[in-house]
């Protein structure tokens, strides 16, 4: 470090999860929106702003792989569909989300708009998964990869016939999956399955599975683990079979891991994600309407196990799945109402405060979940996800003896609500900065889009590899 060097920003005093290192007491340094450098406390440096957090621990922003944008979460369509969810990203230490596109139509069309409109009214930086859903999207996959920066994609194995016409999305079958998966092997890009078999919830409705049952239980026992584990099954037997990396999605059961670890000894590049809410609700939990969700809540088993498999490293990523309708779409019956809820301020301070300081999982596991392993998948390291020297200097600045309480009122989603109104969550983010510039400062908001796009031409294992680097 040159001791004639003027910075723009040091954060100094407090305690730093580094890459490679694990916590360490040093300030860092930030010029041009990347972290330039690491220093002893009271080491004399030049900075412009000098931001003490002593007490505080500063770890790297956190990314959310697993989000829906829009009031149909088919694909943003105004500033608005955009600017509430990226400041809840903001309140929440969240720096770069990872949202996913669903439309019938060509990306190539329906990308630039999308794009611009973000940059426009984005808090935190963006990147994309595209829902393949006809031939032609298929066919362009390499393109999309190459050419729109977009190397992850999602299929719903459970939109078989008119199951996904409410967001105007066409059927498909197993033939499809397996093209999609051969075509994401030969382009280095991954598939990203919504697992569930579809048909035997169809059997389970006709049959009254669920009748007189509380309502999420109820949903439990129409799409119980074992739809979701035998698609899994699917899924994966079919990546091994064509060498594609494979993100399993939303995993809830203990069941479906049970299949997803089985699969990784056969196939290395399968890879595992679940959410906060299957971490800490299940079937029994007082939500009523507004816990539905698909995957459903399962039971008080299921959770446990999937603790123990993030503990063990054996899930590689928690998303939130944020879905921002708002809680009027939470209406009617079971049958009925909207599925899923918003997570994105909520999904670091629950980990943190559920995963480390109540289950005392050690800092840096949870934290990876959110930050290195997601970056890594998805084609977004070194650049993302780490604090290191030449990384992106995005910050979530955090108080791990603070206790904070969720409520309607602090949630920044247009959603309105939260699964964990009432919750005293014992963290709290203070500060969070996106390539350097403060975009939560102090528990307020600071307007001002600085969000951009981020390009990714590869994900899972070619992303691992370095491919293209």
């Amino acid at each position: 470090m040159r001791g004639v060097e003027r910075f723009d920003l040091r954060l100094a005093g407090g305690t730093v999860l580094v890459g490679g290192a694990g916590l360490c007491a040093v300030d860092v340094l930030v010029t041009g929106g990347r972290i330039a450098a690491l220093c002893e406390p009271g080491t004399a440096v030049d900075a412009a702003e000098v931001v003490e957090v002593r007490g505080l621990t500063v770890l790297p922003g956190a990314i959310d792989a697993h989000v829906h944008l829009g009031q149909d979460i088919t694909y943003p369509r105004d500033d608005e569909d955009t600017a509430a969810e990226t400041a809840a990203a903001a309140a929440g230490g969240v720096t770069t989300v990872l949202a996913y596109l669903m439309t019938p139509e060509p990306y190539d069309e329906v990308h630039p708009g999308v794009v611009a409109r973000m940059e426009r009214s984005a808090q935190v930086d963006f990147g994309f998964h595209f829902c393949i859903v006809t031939e032609e999207q298929l066919g362009r996959i390499p393109g999309y990869a190459e050419e729109l920066g977009v190397s992850s994609f999602k299929f719903f194995m459970n939109f078989r016939g008119e199951e996904g016409r409410y967001l105007g999305l066409p059927g498909n079958d197993d033939g499809f999956l397996y093209d999609l998966l051969r075509t994401a092997a030969a382009s280095g890009t991954m598939i990203d399955p919504h697992a569930e078999n579809i048909e035997i919830v169809w059997r389970l409705r006709q049959q009254a599975a669920g009748a007189g049952q509380p309502p999420l239980q109820a949903w439990n026992a129409v799409r119980p683990p074992l739809v979701e584990a035998e698609a899994e099954q699917r899924a994966a037997y079919l990546a091994g079979a064509t060498g594609a990396s494979m993100y399993a999605v939303h995993v809830s059961s203990q069941a479906a891991l049970e299949v997803l670890v089985a699969a990784r000894r056969r196939h290395r590049h399968v890879f595992v994600e679940t959410c906060p809410h299957y971490l800490t609700h299940d079937a029994d939990s007082p939500l009523g309407l507004r816990g539905k969700v698909n995957p459903p809540l399962r039971q008080a088993a299921d959770r446990e196990a999937l603790w123990a498999a993030l503990a063990e490293g054996v899930i590689d990523v928690v998303g939130s799945d944020h879905v921002p309708r708002h809680h009027s779409k939470k209406t009617g019956d079971i049958w009925s109402a909207s599925a899923g809820f918003p997570g994105l301020q909520t999904l670091l301070p629950v980990l943190l405060s559920e995963g480390h300081r109540r289950r005392g999982i050690p800092l840096d596991r949870v934290v990876d979940t959110v930050t290195a392993r997601p970056a890594r998948l998805f084609g977004l390291h070194p650049r993302k996800g780490t604090v290191a020297v030449g990384a992106d200097a995005d910050l979530a600045v955090v108080d791990l003896q603070a206790s904070s309480v969720v409520d309607a009122d602090s949630q920044v989603s247009a959603a309105g609500y939260s699964i964990y109104e009432g919750w005293e969550l014992g963290c709290k983010v203070v500060h969070t900065i996106v390539r350097g510039a403060f975009a939560w400062r102090d528990g307020q908001l600071l307007p001002g889009a600085r969000g951009r796009f981020l390009p990714r031409p590869h994900s899972g294992a070619a992303a691992l590899a370095g491919v293209g680097r």
